[in-house]
């Protein structure tokens, strides 16, 4: 009889998995369809296969994966029963894509102004570019999954926290990278213009680090929006401080003798190595300041 009852139990845990996953497929596939709505202009299939279009891939991928986190945000955390649990992926689903592509057109327009994207990606082919846009997807992303699984409260009020969640989040995000740009011992949009992929790589990693620094602080049930505001701002505050100290000591652990800026950005051959190691010290630095704080 006991293994009756586990095995009923099984099928229907399969059978709820299969509901669940079928219906995070659709929602993917909606916001693929956005992508390519918001993209018009751009052919996906030609970029990716006729082209072979690196620059593009990054971008895309990018998307993908923010996305995908984005998504996420409307699966996570335990179950209220199938059909509201249906009801609640499909509505934070939808606003979930919605709030990403505007994130993309934020940051786009606002600490990328300077650049015409996806004529660098798409024409160009500039991958440092391709990077950096699939960076900010993913960086939206991560907030957007704060933001939502942040909410608290009845429906209509869950979705004024998440989208107010993630309006501050795209504020600190524009604010944290204007920062950066302003102390880069070089310029980054020189860099870019220049097809530079090492500087692109290590913006990327700055840009996700602090989306991730948002993200845990926005996390949790909504109790006040004084006790949400300091939570936020004290976190992403001390990341903004210990990120580039971070940053320093990565460079003389695993670039002794050597500066990180001087090789993204001071040899006539940018060293993308460099970068990487820039971008891991950002990312790793997120990681550690949120499992100490």
């Amino acid at each position: 009889m006991t293994t009756e009852i586990l095995a009923n139990e099984w099928m229907n845990d399969l059978l709820l998995f299969g509901i669940y996953l079928a219906s995070s497929l659709i929602l993917l596939y909606l916001g693929k369809w956005v992508f390519k709505w918001t993209k018009s202009s751009i052919k996906v299939r030609e970029e990716l296969v006729e082209k072979d279009n690196l620059a593009f891939s990054f971008a895309y991928t990018g998307y993908f994966a923010g996305l995908l986190m984005a998504v996420g945000s409307a699966i996570y955390g335990e179950s209220n029963g199938l059909l509201i649990d249906l009801e609640d992926m499909a509505i934070y689903g939808i606003l979930a894509i919605i709030l990403l592509n505007l994130s993309s057109l934020i940051i786009d327009h606002i600490n990328l102004r300077r650049f015409s994207i996806w004529k660098e990606i798409t024409v160009d082919r500039n991958a440092g570019m391709g990077i950096i846009e699939g960076a900010n997807y993913l960086a939206s992303g991560l907030i957007i999954f704060g933001a939502i699984t942040g909410e608290s409260g009845g429906l209509a009020f869950g979705i004024y926290t998440a989208i107010a969640y993630w309006a501050l989040g795209q504020i600190l995000i524009v604010i944290a990278t204007a920062l950066y740009d302003r102390l880069m011992p070089y310029s980054l949009h020189d860099e870019i213009e220049k097809d530079n992929n090492a500087a692109g790589v290590a913006f990327a990693g700055l840009i996700i680090a602090v989306a991730n620094l948002i993200r845990h602080g926005l996390m949790g049930n909504f109790e006040s929006w004084d006790q949400t505001l300091l939570e936020v701002a004290y976190e992403t505050g001390i990341g903004l401080v210990i990120l580039p100290l971070i940053r320093t000591l990565v460079d003389r652990i695993l670039l002794p003798g050597r500066k990180l800026s001087d090789e993204i950005a001071a040899q006539e051959k940018p060293n993308v190595g460099a970068g990487l190691i820039e971008a891991f010290g950002y990312i790793g630095g997120s990681v550690l300041i949120i499992w100490c704080i």
